[in-house]
């Protein structure tokens, strides 16, 4: 991310603690269409510590469980509690975000359907036990 040029920062950026890193960029991307955007910036092993990635205009920043000698922050999945909140986003064809996010390791909570709302939703959990409803305007 060009920390440089503040004004394309969103003001709220959601930032988790996942698993590993790693294995979470390669999900990100695989499963809902995430780029990342930032170096590799890692430990003395070798361990992605902070990353940053994005979706259309949306940013999510995360490292992994014990980043900085944190040794209580953990991802919902190492809890085993359900992820207290979802992760809202729009995308443009849903049903093949859907069989995409699934092929790749998510697990569905609720496949497509017509909310009342007015949107077309899915939710799914990711590898880490975070929950993401992806939605479409009808």
């Amino acid at each position: 991310m060009d920390h440089e040029n503040k004004k394309n920062i969103p003001t709220m950026i959601p930032y988790l603690t996942v698993c590993n890193a790693k294995e979470s960029i390669s999900f990100y991307e695989k499963a809902f269409g995430f780029g990342w955007l930032n170096a590799a910036e890692a430990d003395e092993n070798g361990d992605i510590q902070h990353a940053e990635m994005s979706y259309k205009d949306i940013l999510i920043m995360f490292a992994p469980e014990g980043a900085w000698g944190d040794l209580t922050t953990k991802a919902p999945i190492t809890t085993g509690t359900r992820s207290p909140m979802s992760l809202y986003l729009y995308c443009d064809d849903l049903e093949a975000l859907y069989q995409q996010a699934i092929k790749a390791g998510a697990k569905s909570i609720k496949e497509p359907f017509d909310a009342f709302w007015g949107d077309r939703v899915f939710q799914v959990s990711d590898t880490n036990g975070y929950e993401w409803m992806f939605a479409k305007s009808l």
